[in-house]
């Protein structure tokens, strides 16, 4: 079995505790995020594996605790652990996809290239799954950068 399929396996089962509401728009964020990922990845010639396990656990720490509060650097520890439990990644890889969700809040700052390449899949997500609702200040400049990076003016 792949090591992304091992992890979406471990969401998936963890996302089962959530009631049906909550479940259905983690697993549609997470997943969403883990697709924008993989493609920015596959265009900016990066790691795509790594790409979409960062996104997969990007705010597990959020909705297994029901707060988004410092959801950012508490996931990072959350994912080090999960990764370490699930053993499928080395220390290398581990702490580039920590670092990611460490710094994917931080819309604001640049940060390494798979920091930023998370935060990016992750305001794909937010602005492109409703149209319909105006775009966060925070990720106005990210948004209008990725629609020139991907040809959508």
């Amino acid at each position: 079995m792949s090591r992304l399929k091992t992890l979406r396996e471990y969401v998936d089962n963890e996302l089962l505790m959530l009631a049906e509401d909550k479940r259905v728009s983690a697993t549609a964020h997470l997943y969403g995020v883990s697709l924008a990922a993989t493609i920015l990845a596959k265009k900016r010639g990066m790691n795509e594996e790594l790409a979409a396990m960062a996104a997969m656990l990007h705010d597990m720490h959020a909705y297994k605790s029901g707060s988004y509060d410092d959801h950012a650097h508490l996931g990072a520890d959350l994912a080090r652990d999960v990764l370490g439990k699930l053993n499928i990644t080395t220390e290398e890889e581990t702490d580039i996809i920590c670092s990611a969700i460490y710094h994917h809040d931080d819309k604001l700052v640049v940060d390494s290239p798979m920091d930023e390449l998370l935060k990016d899949a992750d305001v794909i997500d937010h602005c492109f799954k409703d149209s319909s609702k105006p775009v966060k200040e925070k990720e106005q400049q990210r948004y209008d950068n990725l629609c020139k990076e991907l040809g959508l003016n």
